[in-house]
């Protein structure tokens, strides 16, 4: 069985087939760097790291390209608005640069958390701006674009394709444009590729049009056509940048090459509080560092960084996930669960005697790799996936009770290793020293009481909960309740 992977433009699940035999060329819609990614930005991440993973399991090899958006990503999404970088220095009063700088090392030091594997190019848009100002004067001299005012914009009704990956027709565009025709644009559903700066603009460049800068959308097509080619095999991002970005990404990029841009689009789905989407502009997110470190009120604890990974894969990655502080919870348990059982094993591997691999054992690794396989080639269907390593828990949970031989633990480390870990990205090839553990173990286990005097209080046994308060006192850890009924711990 090969992969079948769901490709938006055909609104299909398709069997992957990439262009060139043995190797694959992805690109991933980066951040755009004014703010600490929060877990919306994880499951994008998580999810796409799998998929790169995953092809690599399978023999490809694998160019990863995700770009950093330090310009031109306009407030409201489309053409007009203030750059998002550019306001974000307006209010830390601190030049643009140093806000994209900042936000970009927060960025992957949080991707590093979630054991995500580095992009194999980082490219910035400030870096490539002489080939965006190359493409579109491409699309002047062909036709495709007009200049207007010192800014120039794509010419939609010049391109056929236009709407082939939203479903959108021209009409409906135009109806649910969020701009009305200014004196620039000749119909308002034409983008920018170029945008004449205003007066104290700080990240302006000079161009044949003047001084201004790029669109938004201009610059994925220029670095993802760059370092993959005119065609790439994956274009990948979040469900919400399917229209405009992607769809003006297929517009320019085929205008100017006259060969299909992508052949397999991707995307994920969000991550929703109540319903809702997740995102910065609608102020319901939980930054990854919150999660991690700093805690946040509406969280009873701070999490391990693979549990939050782990819950990004309990779901499927074009599924939604409704973020609470019960399903991270849930997941750290989980996680906590794999975890012990590959500590375990590894803790036994050290002491077991010497002996041949149990056949028994190995054909019971074989079913479950073929299980794990069957699932990731369903269009990464992690859940299935996930559900494996749980049977690799009990199996590891009765070897290690038992006189198992070295090489029978080994099977399972290994097997631990290249399914949970090289796939997945939860299993470590090593664990923090026991300082460090022990203060996750702490975390835990006051987690758990916290949560049993939650049930105590819930049934009316105040006498219980207040019980637990006062034992916990005793050994210098306070319990606070916050609104909502969340409670936090701190030491005296």
């Amino acid at each position: 069985m090969t992969l079948r992977i769901h490709n938006t433009l055909t609104r299909r699940v398709e069997e992957f087939k990439p262009l060139q035999e043995g190797r694959v060329g992805i690109y991933v819609c980066g951040p755009t760097v004014y703010g600490h990614a929060h877990l919306g930005h994880g499951k994008s991440y998580v999810s796409f790291d799998v998929l790169v993973r995953y092809l690599r399991y399978l023999g490809y090899a694998v160019t990863y390209v995700q770009n950093i958006t330090d310009v031109g990503h306009l407030t409201d999404n489309a053409d007009e608005g203030e750059d998002k970088i550019g306001k974000q220095a307006r209010q830390e009063r601190k030049h643009p640069m140093a806000i994209a700088e900042y936000y970009t090392r927060s960025y992957f030091e949080d991707m590093d958390q979630l054991n995500c594997v580095r992009p194999d190019i980082s490219p910035r848009a400030t870096g490539h701006i002489p080939e965006q100002i190359e493409l579109v004067q491409t699309l002047l001299d062909k036709g495709f674009a007009y200049e207007s005012g010192g800014s120039v914009y794509f010419d939609i009704s010049k391109f056929s394709g236009y709407g082939k990956l939203s479903g959108r027709n021209v009409e409906e565009m135009e109806a649910g444009a969020r701009v009305e025709v200014t004196g620039e644009k000749r119909n308002p559903a034409d983008f920018a590729l170029w945008k004449n700066a205003e007066p104290g603009h700080i990240m302006q460049w000079s161009s044949p049009w003047g001084r201004g800068y790029p669109g938004w959308h201009l610059e994925c097509s220029v670095m993802s056509m760059k370092y993959l080619g005119a065609t790439l095999d994956i274009h990948g991002g979040g469900l919400e940048n399917q229209f405009p970005h992607h769809e003006c990404e297929i517009a320019q990029s085929e205008a100017a090459n006259g060969v299909p841009f992508v052949r397999y689009w991707v995307h994920n789905n969000m991550v929703t509080v109540n319903g809702q989407k997740m995102g910065k502009s609608l102020g319901n997110f939980i930054t990854l560092k919150q999660i991690f470190k700093e805690g946040h009120p509406v969280l009873s604890r701070k999490y391990d960084p693979l549990a939050a990974r782990q819950l990004i894969l309990q779901s499927h990655y074009r599924s939604p996930i409704d973020f609470s502080d019960a399903a991270l919870t849930g997941a750290q348990s989980g996680y906590d669960k794999i975890k012990d059982a590959v500590i375990a094993v590894r803790d036994r591997l050290a002491k077991a005697a010497e002996g041949p691999v149990d056949p028994k054992v190995l054909d019971e690794l074989k079913t479950q790799r073929q299980k794990f396989d069957e699932a990731m080639n369903d269009d990464l269907n992690t859940a299935v996936a996930l559900s494996v390593m749980f049977d690799m828990v009990r199996l590891s949970g009765r070897l290690v009770q038992e006189p198992a031989t070295t090489q029978t633990l080994k099977a399972v480390d290994d097997q631990f290793r290249l399914l949970g870990g090289n796939v997945l990205g939860i299993v470590l090839d090593e664990y923090p020293s026991a300082g460090g553990s022990d203060q996750a173990l702490l975390d835990h286990l006051i987690g758990i009481l916290i949560e049993q005097r939650k049930q105590a209080r819930a049934r009316k046994d105040f006498a219980a909960g207040d019980a637990i308060r006062n034992q916990l006192d005793g050994f210098g850890i306070v319990l606070e309740d916050k609104p909502g009924g969340v409670t936090t711990w701190r030491r005296k």
